[in-house]
């Protein structure tokens, strides 16, 4: 029976391990909800990037005559807008406008609230006390009234917004990047690299960077959705994208007087802000239960 036990251990193939990814991976492709989501985004995502080549109307020649047509008029299935223009054209090119100022400051914040947090929760001391502090300052003041007051003081702009939010959203992944950090900076692997000579810059890029950064990536997705709002919000408030570019924000704001004429085509922006911003809280939802493998 030993022989034969031994010998059928031989023959059986090595099963290879599944990596945490992996697993991660596999857990949020069942995730229908979530895939649904990516699925959606992806879609914005391709139409506002090969707009272009989609040969829509062009988003910035209007006509008194045609304006406000209703949703389901031939040659423009999604009406126009107070000014004549196509609104499936300006809906999909101002995606580039609103991804880009919604995404790309939570993508600087990632990285410099990472840095910071991941500095301050390793070292320790009177540098972590001086960068928490500092940053307590910003985090103490709600988000709103801070992108609106930074974004008043530069200026209206596109690029001022993207400061401006970047702003906001440092602080909360600081606090969020110093408190992993803090949690595994005493871990035994940690202790081993110490032990065995290696820098601090070495420890924190090679050891507990990959550890840490999960938790902060899954929080900063979910704050995509914040800031595609507080970049809409800034182009309605006037301090964000100025006319005539596309911007869902913007495009709110000048429909806003046709909301009593033509409510339907006037809602489109906020059903794009809304569809988005959604759909990044489940995937950042479906992301979260899919890396916590101890459940």
């Amino acid at each position: 029976m030993t022989v034969m036990t031994d010998t059928a251990l031989q023959v059986a193939p090595a099963s290879k391990a599944r990596g945490y990814w992996a697993t991660v991976g596999r857990r949020i492709a069942r995730d229908k909800v979530a895939m649904v989501c990516a699925f959606i985004l992806l879609l914005i995502f391709l139409a506002a990037i090969f707009a272009p080549y989609l040969h829509l109307a062009d988003p910035y020649q209007g006509s008194m005559i045609r304006r406000l047509r209703a949703i389901g008029t031939p040659n423009y299935p999604l009406g126009t807008d107070e000014l004549g223009r196509d609104m499936l054209a300006r809906l999909i090119y101002g995606g580039r406008l609103s991804l880009l100022i919604g995404i790309l400051p939570v993508i600087l914040a990632f990285v410099i609230g990472t840095s910071l947090g991941l500095v301050a929760g390793y070292v320790g001391g009177k540098l972590n006390t001086a960068i928490m502090r500092t940053v307590d300052v910003f985090y103490a003041f709600p988000s709103v009234l801070l992108a609106i007051a930074i974004s008043g003081a530069l200026g209206a702009g596109i690029l001022n917004s993207i400061v401006s939010l970047t702003i906001v959203f440092v602080p909360q992944i600081t606090r969020v990047a110093e408190s992993v950090t803090t949690g595994v900076r005493n871990m035994d692997y940690v202790e081993a690299a110490r032990a065995s000579g290696a820098s601090a810059f070495t420890i924190m890029r090679v050891h507990m960077l990959g550890n840490v950064l999960g938790s902060i990536f899954v929080y900063a997705t979910g704050l995509i959705s914040v800031s595609m709002i507080l970049a809409a919000g800034l182009s309605f408030l006037g301090l964000g994208t100025k006319p005539p570019e596309p911007e869902w924000g913007l495009m709110l704001n000048t429909l806003r007087t046709a909301i009593y004429v033509n409510p339907w085509v006037a809602a489109l922006p906020g059903a794009m802000i809304f569809a988005v911003s959604i759909c990044f809280n489940l995937l950042s939802d479906g992301m979260r239960s899919a890396m916590d493998i101890r459940n």
